[in-house]
């Protein structure tokens, strides 16, 4: 089974990464702003008022962006960074994932189960799919991505039961729409942290 569930976009707003002083689509990095008090605040929503400086959404560059404390060039102040701050954005990335799907399980746009998920990728409905990292993966291995469409095995079993409102679950599809974009958006911004690949 072939996943792949790379963001791509064209035609974004570019910003510059504090580390790799690369700049790319503002939809592959964080934001973050400084607090009246001094102290980093992760920007997920991108709406918190104040200078806004971005780092790649990727575990391992955030990691060198604490470690090398990177945060005050971006604030052009000292700063304080909290010892959390990874896990903080690592939590906000999952609840945003989670917010979304389950705004699309409402709008009748998302559904899970093998059965019904198998059904969508069956008759093309399906645009995204998504399975718990935690699952059996004998059981997932008889899905597959949607053609043209995306995959995402960031979230775990309880996380992606959480926009079901059940106490866990491991296949989910969405199908097409501007809903749907903002879930790719977010996964793969997720994804950067729980599925980064250390490049030597």
């Amino acid at each position: 089974m072939s996943h792949s569930g790379a963001y791509t976009s064209e035609n974004l707003p570019e910003r510059k990464c504090l580390v790799s002083q690369d700049s790319g689509p503002k939809a592959g990095l964080i934001r973050f702003v400084t607090s009246p008090d001094g102290v980093v605040v992760p920007d997920i929503l991108e709406k918190l008022p104040g200078r806004g400086y971005y780092v790649t959404a990727n575990l391992h560059i955030l990691e060198e962006a604490v470690k090398r404390r990177v945060f005050a060039r971006g604030a052009k102040t000292q700063v304080s960074v909290p010892e959390d701050l990874i896990a903080q954005i690592d939590r906000q990335l999952a609840r945003r994932v989670v917010d979304l799907v389950s705004i699309a399980r409402k709008a009748g746009k998302a559904v899970t189960g093998f059965e019904k998920v198998k059904g969508w990728l069956a008759e093309g409905r399906a645009k995204v799919l998504l399975q718990a990292s935690d699952g059996s993966a004998r059981g997932k291995d008889k899905l597959w991505t949607p053609e043209g469409g995306r995959f995402f095995g960031c979230l775990t079993a309880q996380e992606l039961g959480l926009a079901f409102g059940r106490g866990h679950a491991i296949h989910c599809a969405l199908s097409g729409g501007k809903l749907s974009e903002r879930v790719v958006h977010e996964a793969a911004r997720l994804r950067g942290l729980r599925e980064a690949t250390k490049v030597a």
